[in-house]
């Protein structure tokens, strides 16, 4: 067997470290990479991002638990933070102009945005990194403050693709293009046209590709309404049904106890659970109404049939939810055949268990 590299042995040692909350080891196995000569590029893109996206993998796998995710991501987040101060650090002079890197709001997973604010650092941009869930009127009111050549903003959740686009159009509204990635936008970056962002990058060295060619500046700012860029709004669905959300989360956990005769069990802790599993399931329909794609809703739908599996419940139970769902939205026809193929997708998705990528010991 090969000696593995010098990338490869931190990934490893950097994945043991956050496993175990140990943000020493962690530190340190990131200091001894850059010792040994691997960049602190790749130190961010090829080792913390792979690690990161482990520590999801093994949460969604019910190998980690809720706190120990959040524990991880947060010891990421102060490893980042070591290489910026360290001593053997060398930065170049920020002159290649000034951005504005944000989440859009609601949006809570900050470390993609946090890698690419780093990496566009190393490259000699400006940063603003205003971190997570950023509201938009406080994006904008900073925006207007420093003029930045672009924004960037960063996107994990699909059903925050609304709150992305608000902030798009506002942004370009006064004259300052929009840069947008991460998984929100879906693959290869589908939604982000259809939002009417400038310019998409699939991670953070696509984006500094991007912004070294240039984005050009709106000619003639204007604000744009939703339906301006998505006309099906017009038919008032998605309205409608985000408006009924709080109505829906309950009937439908009332309804679910008579198709689905075990919550009859369900302690309290397991059906406040089974309450946020059905307003999940109604944000992503809303959203796949938003931008008028089923798959955001059937591919969401099949995950939580593979998460429920992991966690030793039955999948009938998401199919129960959706049927009463459909009920009670049967004079909507978007919305029907919205819940009509998730279920479908569900009915015919084999589970597939989360793969292990803990390493052998």
């Amino acid at each position: 067997m090969s000696e593995p590299t010098a990338t490869t042995r931190a990934v490893q040692q950097l994945w043991l470290a956050v496993a175990d909350g140990d943000e020493r080891g962690a530190a340190a196995a990131v200091h001894a990479a850059l010792a040994r000569g691997v960049s602190e590029e790749s130190i961010l893109l090829e080792v913390i991002a792979p690690v990161q996206e482990k520590v999801g993998t093994e949460w969604a796998a019910d190998r980690l638990s809720v706190a120990q995710e959040h524990a991880a991501t947060a010891i990421n987040e102060r490893v980042i933070a070591t290489l910026t101060h360290h001593p053997g650090s060398s930065r170049p002079a920020a002159d290649r102009g000034r951005v504005t890197v944000s989440c859009v709001d609601g949006e809570w997973h900050a470390l993609p945005a946090r890698l690419v604010a780093e990496v566009l650092t190393l490259r000699g941009w400006r940063v603003d990194y205003l971190g997570a869930q950023t509201p938009t009127p406080h994006l904008v009111a900073h925006l207007h403050l420093t003029n930045p050549d672009a924004v960037l903003l960063s996107g994990s959740i699909t059903t925050h693709l609304p709150a992305a686009h608000a902030a798009v159009t506002a942004s370009q509204a006064i004259g300052v293009p929009v840069l947008v990635g991460g998984r929100a936008f879906g693959p290869a970056g589908r939604y982000a046209k259809a939002l009417g962002a400038d310019r998409w990058a699939a991670d953070a060295r696509a984006a500094a590709d991007v912004l070294e060619t240039g984005i050009p500046r709106p000619d003639a700012p204007a604000v744009r309404h939703a339906v301006d860029d998505l006309p099906h709004l017009a038919d008032q669905e998605y309205t409608m049904v985000v408006q009924s959300r709080p109505r829906l989360v309950k009937r439908t956990l009332a309804d679910l106890e008579h198709r689905f005769p075990a919550m009859s069990g369900y302690s309290i802790a397991q059906r406040d659970r089974t309450a946020e599993d059905i307003a999940h399931i109604i944000d992503f329909l809303t959203t796949a109404l938003y931008v008028a794609d089923p798959e955001i809703l059937t591919a969401f739908t099949t995950w939580t049939a593979d998460i429920l599996t992991a966690r030793g419940v039955p999948v009938r139970s998401l199919l129960a939810g959706l049927d009463t769902l459909a009920d009670q939205l049967h004079d909507f026809p978007r919305t029907q055949k919205l819940l009509e193929r998730a279920a479908t997708a569900v009915t015919e998705h084999t589970v597939r268990p989360v793969p292990d990528t803990r390493p052998s010991v």
